[in-house]
């Protein structure tokens, strides 16, 4: 049974930083690619960022790009999103993602429960 847990979500003002962390267990970890999506409120759930099964190659949101670095473990199972400069358009519900590297939602299989990420002014 495929299970992903976030963690690391938090309340943060701006310009500040937050690290949020995915632990698979259930899935074959080393060969999947990992993705990243977050839902604001009232709105469609976005891509943010995704790395290869290798972790040699990765993709951002051009909204994100430059302050959200994507990075895993394959050691662990695991997948971080470090987040800096942070700013209240980032206050959103984000999720890890395990399938198929690529920026389209259906490529992924198996998602988490989420984490919620907050950006006060």
């Amino acid at each position: 049974q495929a299970q992903l847990v976030e963690s690391g979500g938090g309340s943060v003002q701006a310009g500040g930083s937050l690290r949020l962390s995915c632990v698979t267990s259930g899935i074959n970890f080393a060969t999947s690619a990992m993705g990243w999506f977050r839902q604001a409120s009232g709105k469609e759930r976005e891509f943010v960022s995704a790395i290869s099964w290798i972790g040699d190659s990765a993709y951002y949101a051009d909204s994100v790009k430059g302050r959200f670095t994507i990075s895993r473990d394959n050691a662990k199972n695991t997948v971080y999103l470090q987040m800096d400069r942070l700013n209240p358009e980032d206050t959103a519900v984000y999720y890890c993602a395990a399938g198929v590297f690529g920026k389209v939602r259906a490529l992924y299989d198996w998602w988490g429960q989420g984490t919620q990420v907050t950006v006060s002014s």
